[in-house]
């Protein structure tokens, strides 16, 4: 049987491999770079543990840990240290923890009355059913208020896709807070009524998913699924082109042709764009809204019908992926004066710092520092500050260590210092969006045979892209019969 090549071995092409492999379907991953994992990247030196990629894993739905299970992983697995519960936004130049409770939301000195009062309100706010696609800021604005907005939801939309919230689409960036207003009216009554619903399903919102990492990072997942997969991933091979034969996919890679049943697409959106890919009308199906091609010529020598069009996918290279550098500082404990016991801070880009975050990396999990200091790992850069995350690395760690010294009083050198760079790091579901995500159905409605998942279509968190990579294992296996009778 011929397998089925999955393009990209990040979190989501490594997943959808594995389980598709569980299933009896071959599968050939094809991975441009010479390692797997994709942003996910972490580095054991000098006795840090530095992430430069997302730094824990949502458990926001059971897949996740049966993925964990199914991999042998469990007893790698790492949750935090309880005192890392506490996340903190900045306001007033120093950071102030987030409230975990009704009262302590009505008590906090992060939101004046009148952000306090605006959350009294909300259940009142009548909800929007004109149809009007609006941005995370008019929302907010809409339903709270402009401090919500400056001095919380900018914050978070800057921890979640390094953003502007006056671009992110509601209904696609944040899908659930458009879901519970249509729903239930309100944020409010859809947080307490939609918590039953998601019970019942086994899922879990993510503001309160259980995180975990393991013993030597995250990076730890794909090494293990790639080790599993064995000689099935293929690196340094880049696909150039997709063509579409009567019963299956030819994949031109840089070391030659190959012929797989299907294709999975599992890398980014621009890269998509940059791939030819040619069909055949005669595997397409009626209704598609890409353009027609012409009627196919016969073509015996391979067995099928000669491709006669090639899928306009240009418009994908319109998504944003704007640049984020990732920041890991060390420092000895002395030498901060904040006590770092949480998961990290948030800073709104109101209050004027150059960062957009900090994770405290060694309160979060054991052995991310030695004994005696600190791992703060920082973010500059996004839609905020673009050009910041493209300069020299001795010039980001300037930055970053000015805003440290300010906001947690940080002083002295380094004890530790490296920077990854992710030139187009996180798609942008900005309004419009969903004219993108149309565009990703009817491909696989005129390519039958070509699958596409990962964070420019699902949702980009890790959970997101690992769920990603177990539902389209199982649409691609619906196809295929089983060769092991495994399940």
């Amino acid at each position: 049987m011929k397998s089925v090549a999955i393009i990209g071995a990040g979190i989501t092409g490594l997943t959808a491999a594995f389980y598709m492999k569980r299933r009896g379907v071959p599968v050939t991953v094809y991975e441009a770079s010479g390692r797997v994992g994709g942003v996910i990247e972490s580095l054991r030196k000098d006795g840090y543990l530095a992430e430069f990629g997302p730094n824990t894993i949502l458990e926001t739905s059971p897949k996740i840990a049966q993925l964990v299970r199914d991999a042998g992983l469990q007893s790698r697995r790492l949750d935090p240290d309880p005192k890392a519960e506490a996340r903190f936004v900045v306001r007033y130049q120093r950071p102030i923890a987030m409230p975990g409770s009704p009262l302590g939301f009505f008590t906090t000195e992060l939101f004046t009355r009148k952000a306090k009062f605006a959350v009294l309100r909300e259940p009142f706010v009548k909800p929007r059913r004109d149809g009007v696609e609006e941005s995370i800021a008019e929302f907010v604005i809409r339903r709270l208020n402009q401090e919500f907005l400056d001095h919380a939801i900018d914050a978070l939309v800057a921890g979640i896709y390094a953003g502007d919230p006056y671009k992110l689409s509601v209904p696609h960036a944040f899908p659930r807070l458009a879901a519970l207003e249509q729903k239930y009216g309100s944020l409010i009554k859809g947080q307490i009524f939609g918590a039953r619903e998601r019970k019942r399903r086994g899922e879990v919102a993510k503001d309160r998913a259980p995180k975990f990492s393991f013993d030597e990072g995250l990076q730890v997942l794909p090494e293990t699924l790639a080790a599993q997969l064995g000689e099935a991933v293929k690196l340094n091979s880049t696909v150039r082109k997709l063509m579409q034969s009567g019963d299956g996919w030819r994949v031109s890679t840089s070391s030659g042709e190959f012929e797989h049943k299907a294709v999975v697409f599992c890398g980014t959106a621009f890269k998509l764009a940059e791939l030819s890919v040619e069909f055949s009308s005669l595997a397409g199906r009626a209704g598609s809204p890409l353009p027609a091609a012409p009627r196919p010529a016969a073509d015996g020598a391979h067995g099928g019908t000669r491709p006669t069009g090639t899928l306009d996918l240009a418009p994908l290279l319109e998504i944003r992926y704007p640049p984020v550098a990732s920041v890991v500082l060390g420092f000895r404990r002395e030498d901060v004066a904040h006590s770092c016991e949480g998961f990290g801070m948030l800073i709104p880009k109101i209050e004027g710092f150059k960062i957009l975050g900090t994770i405290f990396s060694s309160s979060l999990f054991p052995n991310r520092a030695p004994s005696g200091h600190h791992t703060l790992t920082s973010y500059v850069g996004g839609e905020r500050y673009p050009e910041l995350a493209l300069l020299p690395a001795e010039k980001l760690y300037e930055v970053v260590c000015e805003d440290l010294r300010v906001l947690l009083g940080v002083r002295g050198k380094p004890t530790f210092q490296y920077c990854v760079v992710w030139p187009k790091a996180i798609p942008q579901y900005n309004v419009g969006y969903g004219r993108y995500r149309d565009l990703m159905t009817a491909v696989e409605v005129k390519a039958p045979g070509l699958f596409l998942a990962g964070h420019y279509r699902d949702g980009v968190s890790l959970s997101d892209s690992i769920v990603s990579g177990i539902n389209v294992a199982g649409r691609v296996a619906a196809n295929f019969k089983p060769t092991n009778g495994r399940e």
